[in-house]
């Protein structure tokens, strides 16, 4: 029998919701294929399986958040047995499994609504699952009044949000018991007659935040609170980086199916900044300041439901051809959901590119437990003033935010300088 664990996703994560079960008890599983899917501020991604077998059973339940290294299932790795083994445990144990509802519900009084009822209230600790039992909370809501529509009768997160789409009714109801002579006939009446009650949840439409959202939420005010954040802007005259791009795009276009963009030349010129500035590649822990060996850049990716900055691994190591093709692919495989655990950790500094839209400058919070982080803004021709002539040239601003507990101004300016004369005075082959 194999143990399989809520794996860890980072250095910085102790915890992880399961929000999907890819099998159920009793079912075939191959090494490595896709268990099952987890949540967490990092990475919102499928864990394989550690091993091939039968699934025999499951302890953790959709929806739920727990620690690292819970178990969350077993797998039976002879498979012919561990499948029968498997269906008559589920029973026994029905709260825990979300398969094994369906055999318990036929046991007890049988219409299927009554079981999920009476399970309702005590289900505020038990079958519920943290976002349902936060939902209820927020909004008021007698759970025993919800019908479930999820596996055994659990009830679900659309399950609330319908009840809640019908709730205008309710008020109505609430204000009609206190005329004494028709407490129960004029609900309907009250109902169309009362613009107010109607009027007020359309404007609003209330949605719980995803989990990946609120751990982004509490990291960067947890980063806000532990650094001192400054931020100095540099005007970069990215020409000579721009015509090499133009140069040689189509020709890279065809030879590497990658399109060309200004980022890697900018992660090139991080790099021989960091290597000048050791310190901006630094962290800080306790009262010690570590001096990593390795360049490790993170890169943000700009997700439908968040942000996640997976990590190319000795920068230093890579050209800009290098840089280009590690960028495309933790992008391609971070939309995907396709990253792995130690492709999201490790990073000793981080780079955000939030000119791919549209933007100019910008402020960027640091990545803790880094010290700083460099934001590039849009790359745009604008005239400026060269030997009292005026002269187009394709202009850049660099933001870089940095702790001030360990990097003064004065340091934060000499990097950023550094990273501005090597891309105003590119030289590197690109191919």
């Amino acid at each position: 029998m194999t143990d399989v664990i809520m794996p860890q996703m980072g250095e910085s994560i102790v915890e992880g919701t399961l929000t999907k079960w890819r099998k159920k008890p009793g079912e075939h599983v191959e090494r490595d294929e896709p268990l099952f899917e987890i949540s967490t501020d990092k990475v919102d991604t499928e864990i394989p399986s550690p091993a091939a077998g039968t699934l025999a059973e499951v302890l953790v339940e959709e929806g739920k958040t727990v620690g690292i290294n819970t178990v969350v299932a077993r797998i039976d790795e002879n498979g012919g047995n561990g499948a029968r083994a498997a269906t008559p445990a589920k029973p026994a144990a029905a709260p825990p499994p979300v398969a094994a509802a369906p055999p318990a519900a036929p046991t007890p009084p049988p219409p299927l609504a009554p079981v999920s009822e009476p399970a309702e209230p005590a289900g505020i600790s038990g079958p519920l699952s943290p976002l349902v039992r936060k939902m209820a909370r927020d909004n008021n809501i007698d759970v025993s009044q919800i019908r479930g529509t999820g596996a055994g009768g659990r009830i679900t997160k659309q399950d609330v949000e319908g009840y809640l789409a019908q709730r205008p009714a309710a008020p109505p109801r609430a204000a009609a018991p206190p005329p004494p002579a028709r407490p129960a006939a004029p609900p309907v009446e009250a109902t169309a007659y009362v613009p107010p009650a109607a009027e007020t949840p359309a404007r609003v439409r209330v949605e719980p935040m995803s989990t990946m959202r609120l751990k982004i939420a509490e990291h960067m005010v947890m980063s806000k609170r532990t650094s001192a954040h400054v931020t100095t802007i540099h005007k970069v005259d990215m020409t000579k980086v721009a015509k090499v791009r133009e140069r040689l795009k189509t020709d890279f276009q065809t030879r590497y199916g990658l399109s060309l963009t200004y980022l890697p030349f900018v992660a090139r010129a991080a790099v021989e900044g960091l290597r000048a500035f050791p310190i901006v590649n630094a962290s800080i822990e306790g009262n010690n300041i570590l001096y990593h060996n390795e360049i490790n850049i993170g890169i943000a990716v700009a997700l439908e439901n968040g942000l996640i900055v997976p990590v190319i691994r000795n920068a230093d190591e890579k050209n800009v051809l290098g840089l280009q093709r590690a960028i495309a692919d933790l992008a391609a495989r971070a939309r995907s959901r396709q990253l792995k655990p130690d492709e999201v950790q490790g990073g000793t500094f981080s780079i955000t590119n939030f000119g791919s839209f549209g933007s100019v400058v910008a402020t960027p919070i640091i990545n803790q437990p880094q010290v700083a982080i460099l934001g590039v803004g849009s790359v745009e021709k604008t005239p400026v003033v060269i030997d009292d002539a005026i002269a187009i040239r394709s202009i850049c601003f660099l933001s870089l935010t940095f702790d001030h507990r360990l990097i003064d101004g004065a340091l934060g300016d000499q990097f950023t300088a550094k990273v501005k004369a090597v891309l105003e005075n590119w030289s590197e082959e690109v191919l």
